[in-house]
């Protein structure tokens, strides 16, 4: 019950400092639409009907997935906070689980990266991307474990970094060239052999195509945009949820208990 506490309340705090950052609130709900209407838009329009597919139904699912992503990704930066702030020593020598203390974060970015996917969701039916309500509805899901994911990777490449300096430095390199090896933006099916093995390497590919496999399910535009199938995007997403919480976790303990 103690352990459950505790996620429950780093997950609460996380929100709030969230909820209560009116520049960062405008900031994260702005990007993600000027990304869909512009580049999606102007894709469209550029290849109009000879890809086969509404080029803006397709930038909205991989934004919505890169968003949740790098949103739960880049928020775990916040342990550096607390870290220098002293308050992650003195959570670390409570008689909590470690587990149980890192999931809370993963878990309170979670909810911060899946507000800001609810309000991708409403922007899409403004800008009149056709999406029903069971493909809305479908997204939520999709969205928490696509958070969940990104938190533990975000966490295992934390668990490393001296400060808050070099965290800022790393994350843009660790995350741009997904955008790119993901198919955020551009379909990915022919790819150079390097640059094919680059993205199924790329944990966010994953998050991208679950959504895309989901959201396109029973539609004829299934076949070219889908690259691997739900079944084949879960197993896989589980398997590197569970090791970088693991390694994540050890290795973050572990250095904190060097300082």
């Amino acid at each position: 019950m103690n352990n459950v506490n505790a996620i429950a309340v780093l997950a609460y705090r996380d929100l709030m400092k969230f909820l209560r950052d009116k520049p960062r609130l405008i900031s994260t709900f702005i990007f993600p639409f000027i990304f869909i209407v512009a580049l999606g838009g102007s894709l469209q329009a550029g290849f109009g009907s000879d890809i086969g597919y509404n080029f803006m139904t397709f930038t909205f699912t991989g934004v919505f997935a890169q968003t949740l992503f790098q949103s739960s990704t880049m928020g775990i930066i916040s342990i550096m906070d607390d870290r220098d702030n002293d308050f992650s020593q003195e959570i670390f020598v409570s008689p909590i689980s470690r587990y149980a203390i890192v999931f809370g974060k993963i878990l309170g970015e979670s909810l911060v990266a899946l507000a800001q996917g609810i309000g991708i969701l409403a922007f899409a039916a403004v800008i009149g991307v056709p999406i029903s309500l069971p493909q809305m509805l479908i997204m939520i899901p999709i969205g928490i474990a696509i958070c969940l994911v990104g938190g533990s990777f975000g966490l295992i490449i934390i668990s490393n970094l001296a400060n808050r300096r070099l965290a800022d430095q790393i994350f843009p390199f660790v995350m741009l060239p997904q955008f790119f090896l993901a198919g955020v933006f551009s379909p990915i099916k022919r790819l150079p052999i390097y640059l094919d093995v680059l993205s199924h390497i790329s944990p966010m590919r994953y998050a991208v195509d679950l959504t895309r496999s989901l959201f396109y399910t029973g539609q004829p535009e299934y076949p070219k945009v889908v690259l691997d199938g739900v079944f084949i995007n879960l197993i896989v997403m589980s398997a590197m949820f569970a090791l970088f919480l693991v390694l994540g976790t050890y290795f973050f303990v572990r250095n904190e208990r060097n300082r």
